[in-house]
């Protein structure tokens, strides 16, 4: 981006022609209530939006049915969604400069972090779900039983898809362009704290072609999202959020007998054994735990070190992460941003706090860097804390990370799988049989080896224990908005 800062911070005006407003059928329609949206980076106010109103909700869903039911997007083969959807993919990126200024400042997010992962991620999901909607195939089957007998693959109805603050732009697009691909209808509620590139995205779906009522954003709160979840027109909810939020969605939803997908928090292990490359290493380590502040629910804030290497690796991260830069989003030599809010930024101090007072020794960082009245906290990296404490066994969502040494295979495998999460790991070896022993052995979702954060829209992940079930990315999300039929002929 040739911008100057000032240029790109005022660029973010324009998806905000109408601050304040819902995407219901096609239209933009005033809220009755609204909230403010906040610059992390500042602590200043950047604009307002709608809460939507349960009545608002239900427009969404009735909307969102009516327009599955008519058939103009359902009704579309898959390569003329394909299509479709190959242009939305086109548009974000030749909108890139503006989903980057307005997701860094939304978010915090670097506006270099935010250009080759955040808008490249999104612009890769709906490319390749594009390619898979055309293979939405059935099959047919022969049985003896004189009869001809076929499947056919097709879209569950109206998906409400619900995402946290943290990665809006990749975690709604993981959820809108495999539902769109299957020829569903979406209402997505956003994150009330980074709303702004939802509404943005509304406006690139309907110029790629999106018919009206296909996918609608209702902006708001807590209450916004109870009421999404209860509405009867809503035939899947999709969500990505926190493990306690997941567990009362699955809740409501399970009462009412309708599938859901929940991506939810982790607490992931990064293993270094001893025979691994160092530099490398080191270098895995700091990504796994500053990567977006530390607000990544695949983070690894667990740190565990081959006893014959603790030492040396503290020594060295005490250095390095101390180095790391950290400041203003819109600098593009900035690493580490400003957490996406107070509340965020409260929680991980509180955290840091607990690990004094049991004893702990941080290493490096431990406090609020005070810049331009944002929320921003210096990477740090604790030690001595033992394995059953809250700061190891609970989610901080936060750049700190925990170090912890270990003295064999078993116990570094034990001691990973030790928390209540199972989203991510990785380890660090350059002893090939040791990785694929080792992965498997290691409760997660997915697993890295020898780097972190390695994403493709082609390679699922999930969780298991409480990091929640199903399944983003991959052919695997894209059954996920599809159900079976299977249609038997008698021949006689």
């Amino acid at each position: 981006m040739t911008a100057t800062d000032s240029q790109v911070r005022q660029a973010v005006v324009r998806p905000q022609v109408q601050p304040g407003e819902l995407f219901i059928g096609g239209e933009w329609r005033a809220g009755t209530r609204h909230s403010d949206v906040i610059d992390p980076s500042t602590g200043h106010l950047i604009t307002t939006v709608a809460e939507a109103t349960e009545d608002d909700v239900h427009d969404a869903v009735r909307a969102a049915r009516a327009a599955f039911d008519s058939g103009q997007w359902a009704g579309m083969s898959g390569r003329e969604r394909a299509r479709v959807l190959y242009r939305v993919a086109e548009l974000v990126r030749r909108r890139a400069d503006e989903l980057v200024a307005v997701e860094s400042l939304d978010v915090g997010k670097p506006v270099a972090l935010c250009r080759a992962v955040d808008v490249a991620t999104t612009a890769g999901h709906f490319e390749y779900y594009s390619a898979l909607a055309q293979s939405l195939d059935g099959a047919v089957r022969d049985i003896p039983l004189n009869a001809h007998a076929y499947t056919r693959r097709e879209p569950l109805g109206v998906v409400g898809a619900i995402t946290p603050f943290n990665f809006p732009l990749i975690l709604s697009t993981a959820k809108i362009a495999p539902a769109l691909a299957a020829g569903n209808t979406v209402v997505h509620k956003p994150a009330p704290d980074t709303p702004l590139s939802a509404l943005l995205m509304a406006e690139i779906l309907t110029e790629a072609g999106v018919p009206d009522g296909v996918v609608n954003v209702v902006t708001g709160g807590a209450e916004t999202g109870e009421a999404l979840l209860r509405d009867p027109g809503v035939d899947k909810i999709a969500f990505t959020g926190s493990t306690a939020v997941g567990r009362h969605t699955a809740e409501v939803v399970g009462a009412a007998l309708k599938p859901v997908t929940l991506e939810l928090g982790g607490n992931a292990a990064n293993i270094v054994f001893d025979d691994a490359d160092l530099d490398k290493a080191i270098g895995a380590v700091i990504k796994a735990f500053v990567f977006n502040s530390g607000q990544f629910c695949m983070a690894g804030p667990r740190l565990l070190v081959a006893e014959p290497l603790y030492d040396t690796v503290l020594g060295i991260l005490g250095d390095a992460v101390a180095g790391v830069p950290i400041g203003d989003p819109f600098d593009e030599t900035t690493v580490i941003g400003p957490m996406a809010g107070e509340r965020q930024l409260t929680k991980a101090l509180e955290y840091i706090d607990l690990a004094r007072a049991e004893g702990a020794k941080v290493v490096t960082g431990g406090d609020r860097l005070d810049l331009n009245g944002g929320y921003y906290l210096r990477p740090t990296v604790i030690a001595g804390v033992s394995a059953d404490s809250r700061v190891v066994q609970e989610e901080i969502f936060g750049p700190v990370l925990t170090v912890q040494p270990f003295k064999d295979e078993d116990e570094a495998v034990m001691l990973a799988n030790s928390t209540p999460y199972g989203l991510a790991a990785g380890l660090q070896t350059q002893n090939v049989s040791r990785a694929h022993r080792v992965a498997a052995r290691l409760r997660a979702g997915i697993v890295w080896v020898n780097d972190w954060a390695l994403l493709d829209p082609a390679v699922p992940f999930g969780g298991v224990k409480q990091s929640g079930f199903g399944r983003e990315y991959g052919p695997e999300a894209l059954s996920a908005y599809t159900t079976t039929k299977s249609v038997v002929i008698c021949l006689d």
